[in-house]
């Protein structure tokens, strides 16, 4: 599960429907509608919101509202339509780690047309950046 904190707005088509995907697996898993992902490390922010689901029905909003600038066609009766939640801190290095394995993804996927990255990127409008290094719950790949 891939929850990105980098805005949608930068993610290839493929990768933004896994998104809206792993999303909504995601709300599954926070509603307790699941019996697996139940510990998956990246949903330990939203947890720590005061209301999880919220927290996740504004990021689906999100990635919905990208999807539908792309002409792309989610079904938005799948999440409970929001447009404020509480706000999830996010570090500037869990930012760059995310941009570098979006950049890396990108790279290697066969058809991939060709997908420019800026240097920074902005988050997900879910959350707010702070000073810091990757995030405790990413789960590093080696690189090599």
């Amino acid at each position: 599960m891939r929850l990105w904190s980098l805005h949608p707005r930068y993610l290839d088509g493929k990768g933004l429907l896994a998104l809206w995907r792993e999303g909504l697996l995601a709300k599954k898993v926070l509603e307790n509608k699941t019996k697996g992902y139940k510990n998956h490390p990246q949903l330990k922010r939203f947890r720590r919101c005061q209301n999880p689901l919220h927290a996740i029905n504004f990021y689906l909003t999100e990635i919905y509202r990208e999807a539908e600038l792309r002409g792309y066609t989610f079904n938005r009766e799948k999440i409970r339509w929001t447009t404020q939640a509480e706000r999830i801190a996010v570090t500037e290095g869990q930012l760059l780690y995310e941009l570098n394995h979006l950049r890396k993804k990108l790279k290697n996927r066969a058809h991939a047309p060709r997908h420019d990255l800026p240097e920074s990127v902005d988050p997900h409008p879910l959350f707010t950046v702070i000073a810091g290094a990757i995030e405790e719950w990413e789960r590093q790949k080696e690189t090599g």
